[in-house]
């Protein structure tokens, strides 16, 4: 039985957070800071051992593997652009945009986890398009409607359409392709990851749907989550800007629903939205300022689920 939530999950615990260069050149979430990097770094795993402590608080079964300091990486701490599973024992590793990201991809994680909670059978690797300068970074470049097999993907210089199209087949999704930007300057530039502006769940998705310049395309994503049963919760774009969109549905030991949204995303949020995601799971909320100035990314994008 396909199912959308999980409630095992792997985090990647920082050990040289910090603001990373080569990913700067085309994620405009990401803010430079006059912390030095001692701060940054003490900052930033003060916050992700928080989340670790609020999430398993609430029954979730949370892996943490600790980063090391060779190779350096300082965007280890957002594991699901490198790595995905899709139960069956099936993971996927990703080509990545930056080359100092590529060095996240590490097998001893990998058989870590295989000793530990989950049998891997088999490795789908399409790292090789990286040796064409076509990237695909998981679940960061596609929101997967796992039950429906529906893949959505917002197209950028990470997110390429002739890999999200080879996943698809490969794993048996539909793909939704689109072009999604947001506004730097006094320009519209592509948004750097999908899962920035849109979060699939159980019976309903959040969407920063005017992020889709082109109506027609825009009203083929909109009409997918409709006739796919989803329940469409819209946000703004100076709400995506606080991460309102980067969300993640997961569930407990027990079986219960819960949404994981940071701080400065419920902050950013109206009573009616709250209201309407609360109907469908509880709201578990968790500060990450540094994380998510130095970073650009929040907190679906520290979890890696595990099926």
């Amino acid at each position: 039985m396909r199912t959308q939530t999980t409630n095992k999950i792997l985090m990647i615990e920082p050990v040289a957070f910090g603001y990373n260069q080569q990913t700067a050149v085309n994620n405009y979430f990401q803010q430079k800071t006059e912390m030095n990097s001692v701060d940054i770094q003490g900052n930033a795993l003060n916050e992700f051992n928080e989340m670790v402590k609020i999430i398993r608080a609430n029954g979730v079964d949370v892996r943490v593997v600790e980063d090391t300091f060779e190779p350096h990486t300082p965007d280890s701490i957002f594991p699901n652009n490198w790595v995905s599973f899709h139960g069956e024992g099936q993971v996927v590793l990703y080509p990545m945009y930056a080359e100092n990201r590529r060095q996240e991809r590490n097998k001893n994680i990998l058989n870590y986890l295989n000793e530990q909670c989950c049998d891997i059978m088999n490795i789908v690797d399409f790292t090789f398009w990286e040796k064409q300068n076509l990237f695909l970074e998981g679940t960061g470049s596609m929101i997967l409607d796992r039950v429906d097999r529906i893949a959505y993907a917002a197209l950028s210089e990470r997110t390429d359409k002739s890999v999200f199209l080879q996943f698809c087949k490969v794993f048996q999704f539909k793909p939704i392709f689109f072009n999604a930007n947001q506004t730097v300057g006094n320009k519209r530039l592509p948004i750097y990851h999908t899962n920035v502006m849109m979060s699939v769940c159980d019976e309903y998705a959040v969407i920063c749907d005017v992020c889709i310049d082109d109506l027609e395309e825009r009203k083929k994503v909109v009409d997918e989550l409709k006739n796919s049963g989803k329940e469409i919760i819209t946000i703004t774009e100076d709400q995506m800007l606080h991460f309102a969109g980067n969300m993640l549905q997961v569930e407990n030991e027990d079986g219960k629903l819960l949404l994981i949204m940071s701080q400065s995303a419920y902050d950013s949020l109206n009573k009616n939205q709250i209201e309407r995601l609360s109907l469908h799971n509880e709201l578990i909320i968790i500060p990450i300022p540094t994380i998510e100035k130095v970073g650009g990314g929040s907190v679906r994008c520290m979890i890696a689920e595990i099926f």
